[in-house]
């Protein structure tokens, strides 16, 4: 049982992370460096008009006439692009196969009761999973540019953690609950540590223009549904996979 856990959870997380990265690399990458030029304050945003600033070309004129990168700064660029993929990677990796750990955990205490997980579980969970950690949280705390600024990271960091994990046990409750009460202490799971409220700024005095904020926020929802849904199949397929079932004969 505890191998097959392992290796579900791995190859789940191994898949769940290339995605992610895959798709964070096309659909946000852009974003996040246009959200560094106005954390570094290259360029500024204010009452809807773009400035670039040139203050380093002005201080250093030789920058301007600079010839072009000859074919050994092309490949520290790409040495630099490489490195920064690879550790999104890791980091998407290293993060799924924890998710993954608690997802085939519940499968395994689903089964313990009785509950075989087919593909329409495994689909479902992927949403629960996406919903608990990024729906629910993103209520308070939405996903962030860089350089924008938040309230202190330790309370923001304890309220995320309260409110990603009483979310977890209320749709779990929702799941196999199923009775009138079970069902109220999941409502009440939820609404708890939005009634408490996440750590807030007195006002608001973000750097980047709102129309990026907004665009990466529903770019960051997009790859993290696909991304957890994709878990929970994959997830699903090694699990039952792994147990010497045939997935193609399970019901849907």
């Amino acid at each position: 049982m505890t191998a097959r856990l392992f290796a579900s959870a791995l190859f789940a997380g191994l898949v769940a992370g290339l995605i992610a990265v895959l798709l964070q690399w096309s659909l946000m990458e852009k974003l996040i460096l246009e959200g560094e030029e106005y954390e570094t304050g290259n360029k500024t945003h204010f009452a809807g008009v773009l400035v670039i600033n040139e203050a380093q070309e002005a201080a250093n004129p030789a920058a301007a006439t600079a010839p072009e990168a000859t074919p050994a700064d092309d490949g520290g660029e790409d040495e630099s692009l490489f490195t920064r993929f690879s550790l999104a990677f890791f980091a998407d990796f290293t993060s799924f196969v924890g998710w993954a750990l608690l997802m085939v955990g519940g499968f395994a205490i689903a089964e313990k009761y009785g509950q075989r997980i087919t593909r329409k579980d495994a689909i479902l969970w992927g949403v629960a999973g996406f919903a608990a950690v990024h729906i629910m949280t993103g209520i308070g705390l939405a996903p962030e540019l860089p350089g924008q600024p938040a309230a202190e990271l330790e309370l923001r960091q304890l309220w995320w953690v309260t409110t990603a994990v009483t979310a977890i046990v209320a749709f779990a409750l929702f799941g196999y609950g199923r009775t009138p009460v079970y069902i109220a202490i999941g409502v009440a799971l939820l609404l708890v540590p939005q009634l408490i409220g996440a750590p807030r700024l007195e006002g608001y005095s973000g750097m980047a223009p709102p129309e990026l904020s907004g665009e990466y926020v529903a770019r960051s929802y997009a790859v993290a549904f696909i991304t957890w849904v994709s878990l929970g199949v994959v997830a699903g397929y090694f699990w039952n996979r792994l147990a010497g079932r045939n997935n193609t004969a399970l019901p849907a």
